[in-house]
């Protein structure tokens, strides 16, 4: 069994590898997000190494091994089942979920968690839209893109976001957003790269960033696959 922070240190590694595309992550990139310094995760990072859930030398690239990567994905099943069951049970806000369940994914017993997958009715996403792995470690994949690339004219569903901070999800919620809303894309503005859109009908105009961080499927085709008409670019 793992510490808290050993699991931490897992679950963020594999957090780093998926959203930035790469195997090897550096230690000062685990550094900075775990909000510690390098010799602090360097020492972390020799027990998981002589536990054989990492690959590194000192300082050097790290790679979660298979059984690491195991153990991360069933931190974040834990984590995003609970996130689920708070928000859709328990009635917390989608800006509240992400804290209690970084306390509820350490529990260990796989019996409460598979009970809780099925209470829920196996979801495949959580309520930032984020997949949940099932039992076996499979997570289902949803080809997505984000309002930033969706074409004037067209409109788009808002399925997840990229940013899970709760100052930018209650931004998100105060717009009039949530997951499954209709975005219409206005306008775009070359000057700045601001988005004009249209949200139940009231208009507002969102910077670069935010739009960076909303992410979409085609609202045409609703089969979240790339719109096979072209008829936005989604």
């Amino acid at each position: 069994m793992l510490s808290f922070t050993e699991e931490n240190y897992l679950k963020a590694l594999h957090n780093i590898s998926e959203a930035e595309g790469v195997d090897l992550v550096g230690t000062n990139r685990l550094a900075a997000a775990l909000q510690v310094k390098p010799a602090t995760a360097n020492d972390m990072l020799k027990k998981l190494k002589e536990k054989s859930y990492v690959a590194y030398e000192k300082y050097g690239k790290i790679k979660l091994t298979d059984a690491g990567a195991q153990y991360a994905v069933a931190i974040i099943r834990k984590h995003r089942l609970w996130e689920t069951f708070l928000y859709q049970k328990l009635e917390f806000s989608w800006d509240e979920v992400h804290e209690v369940a970084e306390q509820l994914e350490h529990i260990q017993s796989e019996k409460l968690i598979d009970k809780l997958d099925k209470f829920l009715a196996y979801p495949a996403f959580d309520p930032h839209g984020d997949p949940i792995p099932n039992q076996k470690g499979a997570i289902k994949v949803r080809f997505k893109t984000t309002l930033l690339d969706v074409a004037a004219g067209a409109s788009c569903r808002m399925v997840a976001v990229k940013d899970n901070s709760k100052l930018f999800l209650q931004y998100v919620a105060n717009l009039g957003l949530g997951l499954n809303a209709i975005i219409k894309v206005v306008a775009k503005q070359d000057y700045d790269a601001s988005t004009q859109i249209e949200v139940a009908g009231k208009q507002t105009s969102v910077s670069e960033k935010f739009a960076s961080n909303i992410f979409v499927i085609c609202n045409t085709c609703k089969v979240g696959q790339p719109c096979p008409g072209l008829r936005c670019q989604v």
